[in-house]
């Protein structure tokens, strides 16, 4: 059985993210996204918990897909998963440059471990969780961007953090 891992904050989790997760479940038995948690990243909107939780709703009808938090590094985590691969989505060459160095240092901390770069659809090539969150605070529309089972409680949370 072959397991991968989709890593990422998810900040919350778009339509760009589900694209690369369903695709990714097309393609191996079995897909676990993990929540990093990244301590060179502030100012989340949701706790990792709680951005777990969204993912598992949004991903409710991929039965290969599982959903986890993890605060180490990922080369171990893939280590004690026994995955095969990380995947990563791709929208722009400067993803690639930051997920190729990534990919080369999780292979040195991970010799059996590769890493598979699928391109995002063009529909999805500009989004991204701070996108998202910034069209949110500025009172736009997100529901082209994130998965329809969520964007109230993405709504609800980035309006009252507006309001603080």
């Amino acid at each position: 059985m072959k397991t991968v891992i989709c890593p990422g904050s998810f900040d919350p989790v778009t339509n760009g993210h589900l694209d690369i997760i369903s695709r990714s479940s097309a393609l191996f038995d079995k897909v676990i996204v993990v929540v990093m948690q990244n301590p060179s990243k502030s100012n989340f909107c949701f706790t990792p918990e709680e951005r777990a939780q969204l993912i598992k709703r949004c991903t409710a009808e991929f039965h290969n897909v599982e959903v986890d938090v993890y605060g180490g590094l990922l080369a171990e985590y893939a280590r004690q998963k026994n995955a095969v691969a990380v995947v990563k989505g791709l929208r722009a060459m400067s993803d690639f440059e930051y997920e190729f160095q990534q990919a080369q240092i999780n292979k040195k901390l991970n010799s059996e471990l590769e890493t598979i770069f699928i391109n995002t659809r063009m529909e999805n090539m500009y989004l991204s969780s701070s996108t998202v969150k910034q069209i949110c605070e500025l009172g736009g529309d997100i529901s082209d961007f994130v998965p329809e089972v969520i964007r109230d409680d993405i709504v609800k949370r980035i309006k009252r953090g507006v309001s603080k």
